[in-house]
C-alpha cells in the first residue's frame, strides 16, 4: 500500500506542485483547499488527486477533514503545512 501524504492548500500553487511531485514518486495524495470549489475539481480532473475541502484555521474542521482522508487512504505518512493566509499590503505608504 502507498504511503499517504496530505498537503494543505494542495489544489493551487505551490501546494499543488507539491501534490503533483509527491503523486508521481508513488504516494497516495490528499490536498486540502478552503474555498476555490471551481479550482479544486479542475486539479482533481486534471490530476487525479483527490481534494478535501476544510479551514486549516479551526481545529474541529481540520479534524473532521483528516479523519476523512484517513477513512479513504489510511492514516496519513506525510503531513506538507502549506496552507496560509496571506493579507497583502504595502510595507511602507
Amino acid at each position: 500500500m502507498a504511503r499517504v501524504a496530505l498537503v494543505t492548500g494542495g489544489s493551487r500553487g505551490i501546494g499543488a506542485a507539491i501534490a503533483i511531485k509527491l503523486k508521481s514518486k508513488g504516494y497516495s495524495v490528499a490536498a486540502s483547499y478552503a474555498g476555490n470549489e471551481a479550482a479544486a475539481e479542475k486539479f482533481t480532473a486534471e490530476t487525479g488527486i483527490k481534494t478535501y475541502k476544510w479551514n486549516v484555521a479551526d481545529y474541529d474542521s481540520c479534524v473532521e477533514g483528516i479523519a476523512q482522508v484517513e477513512a479513504e487512504l489510511g492514516p496519513v505518512d506525510v503531513l506538507v503545512n502549506n496552507a496560509g493566509i496571506t493579507r497583502d499590503a504595502p510595507f511602507h505608504k
